[in-house]
């Protein structure tokens, strides 16, 4: 036995189960003037070289890798989730926590979006991409190529509240020559209902030069033999509000908020801001009286600049012109109830309007730009629907 710190390693501790490489080791550790001993069998992944020793030609013992492999096969114990039977997508159930629902006990659209990417980095960590957090592939990793967001759009049906268990099923797919999509489906667990949809868009990016790059074939060929093999997907191509053309916001906006900045804890583990910040910052410049009586029921981002820990946002928001300025009685569409400028909105306010049906529901145009140059970090159209108490 060769001793390495508390760890005692015999050289020829590799042993092989069928397919599966086995390692077992044992820990030492003196309490109280005895002498105890541990003994651990660990399952070595298939990256880990079948025919390498524990211990290297010094003795001394290649512990990184070993613990890596324990912690992670942890992790998939103890994930209550995982591949469903044809392996093209993954399915795990989320509870919903205090700290992610609001003043009326229903999950948040920014807790939403968080389960959205926790499931979506889960999915990638399962069939062994996501080990560098990028959710790359090992020939992404050899060029410094990641994974943006391009666009996202998320609809709730039903919002979960506070103890609800949420089913969330997600997969990706090409898109053409230029990325991937990834979709999500979200079921009440309990009853199978399903409660909400979401869609994204990504792109690869060069880690170093931050310039966007083609798919490349062989890229392409190591993620999708985990995609479906036909075209799946969670939204209609036509006549879907997940593909419609976001307009650019024109000054001046109706209501804004100026000011925002990224906190600590914003920055993501890749140092950038959480694509889920974004969403608040969007809500931020949203009028108070929509946010009492009405809920939200998509979203729609598209992302077209990055975001640094040290930049000032302005978000900017207005009721979308082909609804507040040109519907009419004939249309379906009647005036309703003013709303009043928000505390940091700006004094021209448009009214809000009504469905011929009687149900009120309001579309609005988002914009987050820097404050210093004005440039675009994205763009963003929401749709809310009445609250029913």
């Amino acid at each position: 036995m060769l001793r390495t710190g508390n760890w005692n390693c015999p050289r020829k501790s590799l042993q092989q189960n069928g397919s599966q490489n086995f390692c077992s080791i044992s820990k030492t550790k003196w309490s109280n003037g005895v002498h105890r001993k541990a003994s651990f069998r660990f399952a070595i992944s298939a990256n880990f070289p079948s025919n390498a020793g524990i211990c290297d030609g010094d003795g001394r013992m290649q512990i990184e890798q070993l613990e890596k492999s324990q912690t992670k096969s942890l992790a998939d114990r103890l994930r209550p989730g995982g591949l469903t039977a044809d392996g093209f997508s993954y399915k795990e159930n989320f509870t919903v926590r205090c700290y992610e629902v609001g003043v009326n006990k229903t999950a948040t659209i920014e807790a939403v979006a968080n389960l959205l990417q926790e499931v979506g980095c889960n999915h990638a960590q399962s069939v062994g991409f996501s080990t560098d957090g990028f959710a790359t592939t090992p020939t992404m990793r050899k060029r410094h190529l990641i994974w943006v967001t391009a666009r996202m759009h998320i609809e709730v049906y039903k919002y979960p509240v506070w103890g609800d268990v949420v089913e969330i099923e997600t997969w990706c797919q090409a898109v053409g020559r230029i990325g991937t999509r990834r979709d999500w489906i979200l079921k009440d667990a309990a009853t199978k209902a399903v409660i909400g949809r979401a869609t994204s868009t990504w792109v690869m990016m060069n880690q170093d030069t931050r310039r966007l790059y083609r798919v490349t074939d062989d890229v392409r060929d190591e993620y999708t033999v985990f995609c479906p093999k036909v075209s799946r997907l969670v939204f209609p191509e036509e006549n879907s509000n997940s593909s419609k053309k976001i307009p650019k916001l024109k000054d001046p906006a109706e209501h804004s908020r100026s000011s925002l900045m990224p906190r600590r804890a914003d920055l993501d583990m890749n140092k950038h801001v959480n694509n889920v910040t974004y969403i608040g910052w969007v809500l931020e410049s949203m009028p108070q009286e929509v946010l009492e009586s009405h809920e939200l029921h998509s979203i729609t981002l598209d992302y077209r600049r990055e975001c640094n820990k040290d930049d000032v946002v302005e978000s900017l928001t207005s009721l979308e012109p082909s609804i507040s300025e040109n519907s009419s009685v004939e249309d379906g569409f009647v005036a309703s109830k003013r709303i009043t400028a928000a505390t940091n909105g700006s004094a021209t306010v448009r009214s809000p309007v009504k469905l011929s049906s009687g149900a009120e529901d309001f579309a609005f145009l988002h914009m987050l730009r820097l404050a210093d140059g004005g440039f675009e970090i994205n763009r963003g159209r929401t749709i809310w629907r009445n609250l029913v108490r």
